[in-house]
């Protein structure tokens, strides 16, 4: 089971819990020393930011998978959100030592993002989304990977410990296979049921997505069980195949609109279906899947800036999940948002 931190910063106090759990994270993702010192002011800066420019917000710490596999060990992700105004001169911002505020190490964003693994910033009147992944490797090594990406972001309910849902991405060949999980309730258990989803697509990821299914059913039996997707994109064929079992959303932006993409009734690991329809689309120049969990309202609304949809793609999974909740709308459940994205230049935050 993952580890998650969702801390709330709407004080200075909170800058605190912020570095010590980043030191945390650090630990269990096996960073040296000087990489941890690293992560600690990363988000030391962004915790900062959020009180001095946002009036508030909130720093959720992971680990991730490498993008890519350039390096062995899973990397630390700091996802920072706010609702405040907004960036006004994001290149400003950008530049190495800017900072405006008396609060901060000096570091600014500019540093930040020349000292992380990778780093990438999108920012609108509605808020600013900053992504800050810190690995025992360097953004060079983060940079040599494929043009095909995948990112995501995992928040428990009520700022449990451990999210009961998951997402994954695996490569075998000219496949690419991006998985999310949700098991069912929440907590450690739910967790469990996720994390044999993971740990299983990791032994079948070489397989398509229904077999992939087939597969995941007899190892999560023991488990609650869970809603799963599966999509697999072929970076010869350009074809997109797409299978689910249970509550899971899925969305296709493709050709300037969005798509649905329907999940089979079911539970892995407990219901089963007779057949897993598999549904199978082209992947266009410019195509993008957004995987998420029953976390997410209903009625969520898809971005409608194709600017957000050139960024990492964990800071577009970020921004879609700040944006489809509210204080008056607060999720009632653990809640994932992964993205694939293939075929855009990711965008440096500077040409926001």
């Amino acid at each position: 089971m993952t580890r998650v931190w969702d801390i709330p910063v709407h004080d200075s106090t909170r800058v605190r819990d912020v570095r010590v759990a980043t030191e945390e994270a650090s630990t269990r993702a096996r960073l040296d020393a000087h990489r941890t010192a690293v992560a600690a002011l990363v988000a030391t800066e962004l915790a900062t930011n959020l009180l001095k420019h946002a009036g508030g917000g909130r720093l959720v710490i992971g680990l991730v998978e490498r993008p890519g596999g350039a390096c062995r060990g899973p990397a630390v992700q700091l996802v920072s959100l706010d609702h405040g105004p907004g960036i006004r001169d994001v290149t400003a911002a950008m530049r190495d030592g800017y900072t405006t505020s008396e609060a901060s190490l000096g570091a600014g964003l500019g540093t930040c993002r020349r000292i992380s693994s990778a780093f990438d910033l999108y920012s609108t009147r509605r808020g600013t989304v900053a992504v800050a992944r810190i690995g025992q490797g360097t953004a060079a090594q983060e940079d040599m990977a494929p043009a095909c990406r995948a990112g995501g972001v995992d928040v428990p309910l009520g700022r449990a410990e451990h999210s009961g849902d998951a997402w994954s991405c695996v490569r075998s060949g000219s496949r690419l296979t991006l998985l999310l999980a949700d098991g069912l309730g929440h907590g450690a258990k739910a967790a469990q049921a996720s994390g044999t989803a993971v740990a299983e697509l990791h032994r079948a990821g070489h397989l398509p997505p229904a077999e992939i299914l087939h597969r995941m059913h007899p190892a999560l039996r023991p488990t609650r069980g869970a809603a799963v997707a599966v999509a697999q994109l072929d970076t010869e064929t350009r074809e997109l195949a797409f299978a689910g079992v249970g509550n899971t959303g899925a969305r296709l932006h493709t050709a300037g609109a969005w798509e649905h993409l329907v999940s089979h009734p079911g539970i892995v690991g407990a219901q089963f279906p007779a057949t897993v329809p598999v549904r199978r689309l082209p992947w266009r120049a410019g195509s993008l899947l957004v995987l998420h969990s029953d976390g997410l309202p209903a009625r969520w609304v898809p971005p409608d800036d194709p600017h957000l949809l050139t960024h990492d793609p964990a800071v577009v999974a970020a921004a879609v999940l700040r944006d489809a909740s509210s204080a008056a709308s607060p999720v009632r459940d653990d809640t994932c948002v992964a993205v694939l994205a293939c075929g855009h230049p990711v965008r440096r935050p500077d040409s926001a």
